[in-house]
This record gives structure tokens, sequence and C-alpha cells, in this order.
């Protein structure tokens, strides 16, 4: 599977898809492969990049502080290297914090921004459970450590399907690219220490704002603030779903993304 080499790092990625190139990026404990039940929608119209953030996956997990910022750094020169000047971009949570930087950094690469149950900071309580999350897995082992996080993920009409946290769980454990307790730690810290607040008024692009309804993690607040803050941003919120929604309602996310891109001009660059 491809990998480049950039900032220190050897970097996983996956290029699916024929079209303008959409930039997907990650949250908090997941890979690329948490895209997965959108990949379908997308591809039909997009080029779509997905990789692997340091500290997860088959990217590689250096043992050193890491910022969103160095991680957004990490994205900007993955689309480098591929020759890729301009892109449609969304996060997801942490990937949320990583594309607003990315943003910011490099207005010029991003066509269109898009921020799913995502923040500009977390307030206490956010910073307490996300501190907590990169502290446990130096003492619970994985599966354990699934149990506690998804609470906070998934919804209880998700829980209420037979089987299927159950599932999520083993797929989780029996992942061949393991988790490292100290990539978790540094993505935690990355995480709780980014704020873009008093920059949200600089991006300067088309931008959707997506939450779910019921996220408990990333509550409407914070992408309200999002919304509030970015001087082209819209809100929607979907009635469906957690802060979990690219699993749990996943046609309604992809419906929401292709409905945002459909009304922007069209951006012939594309990966050569």
């Amino acid at each position: 599977m491809p990998r480049v080499h950039v900032n220190g790092l050897d970097l996983f990625y996956d290029i699916q898809g024929i079209g303008e190139p959409l930039l997907l990026i990650s949250g908090f404990l997941c890979n690329h492969a948490y895209w997965s039940l959108l990949m379908p929608s997308l591809v039909k119209q997009y080029q779509v990049i997905r990789f692997d953030n340091r500290g997860i996956g088959r990217t590689s997990a250096p043992d050193s502080p890491y910022t969103i910022k160095q991680m957004a750094t990490d994205a900007a020169a993955l689309l480098e290297t591929l020759g890729i000047k301009k892109v449609h971009l969304t996060g997801h949570s942490m990937g949320g914090q990583i594309a607003q930087e990315l943003a910011l950094a490099h207005p010029q690469k991003v066509q269109s921004l898009i921020l799913l149950s995502s923040l500009a900071k977390g307030d206490v309580l956010f910073n307490s459970i996300v501190a907590t999350w990169g502290e446990l897995p130096r003492t619970l082992d994985l599966k354990l450590y699934q149990q506690v996080v998804l609470p906070w993920i998934f919804t209880d009409q998700f829980y209420s399907i037979p089987g299927m946290i159950d599932m999520i769980v083993e797929m989780a454990v029996n992942y061949p690219f393991p988790l490292t307790p100290h990539g978790l730690y540094h993505q935690s810290r990355a995480i709780v220490d980014c704020d873009t607040t008093q920059r949200l008024k600089d991006i300067d692009c088309p931008t959707l704002v997506l939450v779910g309804k019921q996220d408990i993690l990333t509550p409407v607040k914070f992408s309200e603030q999002l919304a509030q803050g970015i001087p082209q941003a819209e809100l929607v919120i979907l009635d469906c779903g957690g802060h979990g929604f690219l699993i749990e309602s996943p046609e309604d996310v992809a419906a929401s993304i292709l409905k945002f891109l459909s009304r922007l001009p069209k951006n012939r660059m594309s990966l050569m």
C-alpha cells in the first residue's frame, strides 16, 4: 500500500475515484478506514484521498509531542508530494481541527472546507474526557478501552442494534495495525492544546459545518461556534446520529457533503 516520507514520517495514504480531489482527515483513535461507509457515495464524483494521521494505523507513531498544526503540516506535505494544488478538505472531530489549521496555513490549497463533529476549542468537560482517553491505554487493554470510549461516540439507538457494538469492538481489537499508547497520548494532548477561536474569521473559503443533534462529545454548541466564527460557513444539524455519525448515518452524512459540494464552482485540478 502507498506511503510517502514526509516530515520525518512514513505516512500511509489511499486514493480512490476520479474527479476533483477530496481530502478526508480522520479524528482521534481513527485511521483512514473510518470513512469506509461514505466511500461508495463519494468516489462516484470525487478523487478521494484518505490517510492515517501520525500516531495511528500504518503511519509512523513517533514518541514525542504532537500538535494540530504539525499534523496539518503532514497533510499539506502529502498534497504537495502527490502534486495536488487545490482540494476540497473534510475533517471529522480532531480531523476537523487539522483541517482548520491547514486552511489557515495554506488557503491557496483549499477550495472548500467541511467540518464534521468538530470544534475550535474544547470546554473543560471535553478536554477532561480527551485527556483521560489519552492516559487510559497505558492501563487498560484495548477491548476494555473501546468499551469505555464508545458510549460517547454512538447513540442509544445504535447501541440497541443487537451485536453491533460487539462487532465494532472486535474489529478494533483485531485490526492488524494496533494502537500505540504513546500515539494516542500525543494525539489527545494535541487536541486539548488546539484553539482556533480567534482565527476562525481568517478562514476564507466556503465552509460546511455538520453535526449530529445527539452528539454528546462535540455537542451542537461547538459547531455553532464554528459556523458563527467562519465568514462563509453554513451550519447543518442532522437529526440522526451522534459523534460517530460516519458509521451510524453514513448515507445522510454523504448526502449533506455532496449537496454542499454540488453548489460550488468546479475546479479542474486533480491528481495527474
